[in-house]
């Protein structure tokens, strides 16, 4: 396809793989080589860079649709350059740490047949809808300009073991010795995660024995989804924990820029309860600090950073909202229930290592098991996010409204869909971003609560 079909008959596809926060669709009718070249020039004129850095994940199509992405920066002036395979938040230590405008091509979690790029400013800084993810796609629609620009030249640099050095400065793992395994699931964290865990190191009595699975870059996915956040593929990773007896499992994503944990009894850790520990380990540096979490996550985290005399403060679901709220508040951490964990120190961006390495520093600081340490963290029982088709988003959540708006002593707001709080419960219903569902959590006092609570509002959104 030549840059004129592109600018003019395929300005549809262009609009329809520009999402809310970075560009993802299927290789190649949505994502191509030449899409990918015209959105490097266009992204380098938004940010008016002079010098990009580029990495991309262990995906079949992930090289060839980088070097175009980065042949497109260069004729439009900038110096390009190229860390090659990286994780999400290896390519936002590059960003930080060298100060300039980053490209990430990854489709996360997403099936095989998908791909995407995930941008920012420099010092990691996130570019989404409204703040120039829209300018460039109206950019690259548009037909593309005679270049005038001197072009730069493209590099190669390495900065994984500067990546692995800042992230372990920032978490020191020190104390006894612990088993770890890590369920990589093909994806980036195979890259990563050797180099992380070899400079903890490990002696007789301190360090971590590193147990790998799926560890080998295959953007096929061989062995189950790259989507921790789906119970099926934690499986593996909880049997394999309590058949090495290890002190706890570690789940990434496909870009590893999200973190599960399973705990020394195969059982998945709650996002929330990681929430509320990490956040009480950057109290301690930072007393009285923000700390940011969104509105899904379980009330224990606020409960606890006021507790510890911290400062929660409660945003929308999205990175971007979390990012924007740090900067506002000069928060020094921020949790969501999707895995993603947010911190200052690491310009604000999300880390699934770092998240993983304050998890393995606290554990190794006690001599008692992870179930127990976590026991100061989860009070409540929460459901995890249910996903529900619906013909009229508007009309469900009316319904869902109209039945709690009389309940004693309940609180409801909009801030992120319908949220309904009383003493013992709450739920949260909001629309999905791009299909016609509906998606509910819900958390209660105890198991009995968020039971009834979800199997009433599932009826009133299903019926």
């Amino acid at each position: 396809m030549s840059p004129t079909d592109r600018s003019t008959t395929d300005a549809a596809n262009t609009h329809a793989v520009f999402k809310a926060y970075d560009v993802r669709g299927t290789v190649p009718d949505q994502i191509d080589e030449e899409l990918a070249r015209r959105t490097g020039a266009a992204f380098v004129s938004l940010c008016g860079a002079s010098t990009i850095v580029v990495g991309h994940d262990m995906r079949p199509s992930s090289p060839a649709l980088a070097a175009a992405f980065a042949a497109g920066a260069a004729d439009a002036g900038a110096e390009v350059v190229m860390i090659g395979l990286a994780s999400t938040d290896q390519l936002y230590f590059a960003s930080g740490d060298l100060g300039h405008p980053g490209a990430m091509f990854t489709a996360s979690h997403n099936p095989a047949a998908y791909n995407g790029i995930k941008l920012c400013r420099a010092g990691a800084q996130p570019i989404g809808a409204e703040t120039g993810l829209h300018q460039i796609r109206d950019a690259v629609s548009r037909p593309e300009p005679p270049s005038g620009s001197t072009p730069g030249s493209i590099a190669q640099r390495d900065v994984l073991e500067a990546y692995a050095a800042h992230l372990l400065a920032l978490a020191p793992v020190q104390g006894r010795r612990l088993k770890v395994v890590v369920d990589a699931g093909n994806g980036m964290a195979g890259l990563t995660a050797p180099v992380v865990f070899e400079r903890i190191g490990l002696t007789d009595d301190a360090g971590v024995e590193l147990v790998p699975m799926y560890f080998e870059l295959d953007g096929s996915f061989p062995n189950h989804e790259a989507n921790p956040i789906e119970p099926e593929n934690l499986v593996d990773l909880q049997k394999r924990v309590v058949a090495e007896n290890a002190d706890l499992g570690l789940a990434f994503d496909g870009d590893a820029d999200r973190c599960f944990v399973v705990d020394e009894l195969g059982r998945a850790v709650s996002p929330s309860t990681l929430t509320a520990l990490i956040a009480a380990r950057e109290l301690v540096k930072e007393p009285g600090a923000a700390v940011i979490h969104n509105l899904i996550t379980s009330r224990r985290v606020p409960e606890l950073v006021a507790e510890l005399g911290g400062r929660p403060v409660r945003t929308r679901v999205g990175h971007s909202f979390i990012k924007a709220t740090m900067a506002e508040t000069d928060a020094v951490f921020g949790g969501e229930h999707s895995g993603h964990f947010y911190f200052r120190d690491f310009w604000r961006a999300d880390s699934g290592m770092l998240a993983a390495l304050h998890t393995l520093a606290a554990l190794a600081a006690t001599d008692r098991p992870l179930s127990e340490l976590l026991d100061d963290y989860q009070r409540y029982v929460l459901s995890g996010e249910i996903n529900s088709e619906v013909v009229d988003v508007a009309a469900a959540l009316a319904d869902v409204e109209s039945a709690y708006a009389g309940t004693p002593g309940a609180e409801i707001d909009h801030l992120d869909g319908l949220t309904v709080t009383t003493d013992d419960w709450w739920f949260n219903v909001r629309p999905s971003n791009t299909e016609p569902l509906l998606r509910l959590n819900v958390e209660g006092a105890d198991e009995t609560t968020m039971t009834r609570v979800r199997d009433d509002v599932l009826a009133l959104i299903r019926r």
